[in-house]
């Protein structure tokens, strides 16, 4: 018992280690990119993401401590889907990585012409929204796991309540809509091809994982009975 909590305490310092490593990574790049630190929205946006990530995961451990642990040792999950850790590193770190440096580039080089500002706060307000629908995901969702696994070790149940009750993956459907604003925050239409890449990539990992809980999770059939749609209410 001694080594297993030895060992779950030396995974979530790792963890924790590496989240605020890639809290760090995006800004860095981008503002490389930009050549620049004088970029006020550019501020703002990892202001507000900062935030947001760091609130969230300590709110989702604080209801739920065994979150964390879940959550950081899914590179030793042996019954991950093969998938899904090839589709994870694109949607969750090369996708954004890559949106930043072109964001960046467009910036030092002038690429995309200057946009409304109320354009870009509307984005803003909209990538805000995204970003919180997602954190209450991970806050009402006790199995909300870094990789799709059916956990077995831990009394997996379906969840269908908080934003579950209106879509069955809100964590994707808010990432896809902060994703999909970052173009517009950032003054960049070149950097929707990179959001483009990342936002099929979710998709497609929405609709595999979507199988597998049918397939596999007790109840989960059921519950796409009741909750219809996987992304958006009235389209998908």
């Amino acid at each position: 018992m001694m080594e297993k909590s030895e060992t779950g305490k030396k995974i979530a310092l790792r963890t924790v280690i590496g989240f605020f490593c890639y809290l760090l990574l995006n800004p860095l790049i981008v503002f490389l990119s930009a050549g620049t630190i004088r970029w006020g929205m550019a501020w703002v946006y990892f202001g507000v993401s900062t935030l947001g990530m760091i609130a969230s995961r300590v709110l989702a451990i604080r209801k739920n401590p065994d979150l964390l642990e879940e959550r950081a040792s899914y590179r030793d999950a042996e019954d991950a889907k093969s998938w899904d850790k090839a589709l994870v590193p694109i949607a969750a770190l090369y996708g954004p990585i890559t949106i930043g440096v072109v964001a960046g580039l467009d910036m030092r080089y002038r690429w995309t012409d200057p946009s409304p500002l109320g354009v870009q706060i509307a984005a803003l307000g909209l990538a805000v929204f995204g970003l919180a629908f997602s954190a209450w995901a991970m806050i009402e969702n006790r199995f909300f796991s870094t990789v799709v696994r059916i956990q077995t070790d831990r009394g997996h149940t379906v969840c269908d309540t908080g934003p579950y009750r209106w879509v069955r993956h809100p964590g994707y459907a808010g990432g896809i809509l902060w994703f999909s604003m970052t173009p517009l925050i950032f003054n960049s239409i070149w950097a929707f091809i990179p959001t483009a890449l990342t936002v099929v990539t979710t998709i497609i990992r929405t609709s595999l994982e979507d199988k597998t809980l049918r397939d596999e999770l007790p109840g989960y059939k059921e519950y796409t009975l009741r909750t219809r749609y996987r992304l958006a209410p009235g389209i998908w």
